[in-house]
């Protein structure tokens, strides 16, 4: 967006809509922008001028109609030739996007969909595929030694960054001028860290970007179905009890009750409690689902002064599973909106090119005729990834507790970028902006500085509106 602000043939009125819509969901969804005279194309279509000059926008491929054909016409639950299927359009999907005459190599998080694709690119390869990782160790994030493990046993030619505090601090700062517009996803920080040291040794990356829309791997696909279907058939005060109950004590302190259970618990245990009590209390699950995602808290005032929501999710009745209409959802919002964006704006910004074999059409169309069995088994996520990789590494290496591309954005705010986040957030900073709510944001602050919760995505995303305003005004 920045040459099109710097052309001056747009109005540069910010819209109302897009900030609330951003607030919840930490990006600003397509068509809508930051500016209400500019917008984007949606996924899936182009803008097409012909001789008379008129312009128009036509489709080429629609995610929602590959999703209801897909599941009116799914594969038979557990057929061994629809898993040997998929691998075989996996494997093509990566060797289609291996074809580079400039060097080429694989990001490896440690997780089931990068692990995947290397291991893929691996067997399709006669010589070690470089693979690239990067650790946060100064704040205690480091999974770099996972990718470390997969890759000795794949045999690639790895390399791996460790990132200072000092470092992380300096690649905050430029976020606005590599999205254009305000983007809160605080992966994108070791998005760009990594773009950075990918394109030190190759041209061309290939990610495991999309697999957890394509493959069911979030785990509220398995969650939140069957929590609101269960707490449906409860009376409404019931619902509301048990939701107070499990919201009686604060996320931090659900967290330091895990820490004292002799059972492994999932990382973010109170977080997580607090969101089935959402859940619980939601009248619907598309209530529930905007619960879920939304980066702002549903029990306080949202941080925006006023205005509606411009691009707001839809979910699609045809499909009978919820978890599919869920899953639809995410494909069409999140996905493009989110994760998409990250990684394009992240490795442009080093003129690295990331490929997606996952999101290969013939893989998401096929992906979509899978029984929900075969997705989603034995709680767990993502079976037919699972089954794949399972030939390729031992599961004692990739075998645990989802945990994302995720930065400790929490600790950083408590800590090395307190006085950052404390300008940004200031009473007159939040004045300036003429569209944040001063006192919401001020409480969630200072409810966060205290560690009664950990409200690190609501202030990112009113962090990175305060730093993308200050810059547009300069």
């Amino acid at each position: 967006l920045a040459p099109i602000a710097r052309s001056g043939l747009v109005d540069l009125s910010r819209s109302p809509g897009a900030v609330a819509a951003y607030l919840r969901h930490g990006c600003i969804p397509a068509p809508a922008t930051i500016y209400a005279e500019a917008h984007k194309l949606a996924p899936g279509h182009l803008l097409v001028v012909g001789p008379s000059g008129s312009p128009h926008i036509e489709s080429y491929w629609d995610a929602a109609a590959v999703a209801r054909g897909g599941q009116a016409d799914l594969f038979p639950d557990g057929d061994p030739q629809v898993q040997a299927e998929t691998e075989r359009l996996l494997e093509q999907a990566v060797a289609d996007r291996l074809v580079s005459d400039v060097p080429l190599g694989g990001w490896l998080s440690g997780g089931i969909d990068s692990s995947c694709v290397v291991a893929l690119m691996q067997a399709a390869s006669a010589s070690p595929v470089r693979t690239f990782s990067i650790g946060f160790p100064a704040f205690g994030y480091d999974e770099s030694g996972d990718a470390a493990a997969i890759a000795r046993h794949l045999g690639t030619d790895h390399t791996e960054l460790t990132v200072t505090a000092q470092e992380t601090i300096d690649v905050v700062t430029q976020m606005p001028d590599v999205y254009g517009e305000p983007f809160a996803d605080s992966s994108q920080i070791p998005t760009f860290v990594l773009s950075r040291l990918t394109r030190e040794h190759v041209t061309v990356a290939l990610s495991g970007d999309g697999g957890d829309e394509v493959f069911a791997g979030y785990n509220r696909y398995l969650a939140l179905p069957g929590i609101v279907a269960r707490a449906g058939r409860w009376p409404g005060p019931l619902r509301r009890g048990a939701a107070s109950a499990l919201r009686f004590l604060s996320p931090t302190a659900w967290d330091g009750l895990a820490r004292a259970l002799p059972a492994r618990t999932p990382p973010q245990f109170g977080d997580k409690i607090w969101k089935v009590a959402d859940a619980i209390a939601a009248p619907d699950l598309e209530t529930a689902y905007l619960r879920a995602i939304s980066f702002w808290p549903t029990d306080r005032p949202a941080a925006m002064r006023s205005a509606a929501e411009t691009g707001n999710i839809r979910f699609d009745a045809a499909l009978q599973d919820p978890a599919a209409r869920l899953q639809l959802a995410d494909t069409q919002t999140y996905l493009p909106d989110d994760i998409l964006t990250k990684v394009d704006r992240a490795s442009m910004a080093h003129a690295l090119e990331v490929r997606v074999p996952l999101l290969d059409h013939r893989v998401v169309e096929h992906a979509w005729r899978l029984p929900r069995a075969d997705l989603l088994a034995g709680n767990r996520t993502k079976q037919p990834l699972r089954r794949l990789l399972e030939k390729h590494v031992p599961r004692d290496l990739f075998a645990r507790p989802k945990s994302g591309f995720a930065v400790p954005v929490g600790d950083w705010l408590r800590g090395p970028l307190r006085d950052w986040a404390e300008d940004l957030l200031s009473e007159p900073a939040l004045s300036n902006s003429g569209m944040l709510a001063t006192r919401p944001v001020r409480d969630a602050w200072a409810d966060h500085l205290s560690g009664r919760r950990n409200l690190q995505n609501a202030l990112w995303a009113v962090l990175m509106f305060q730093l993308w305003d200050r810059r547009a005004r300069t």
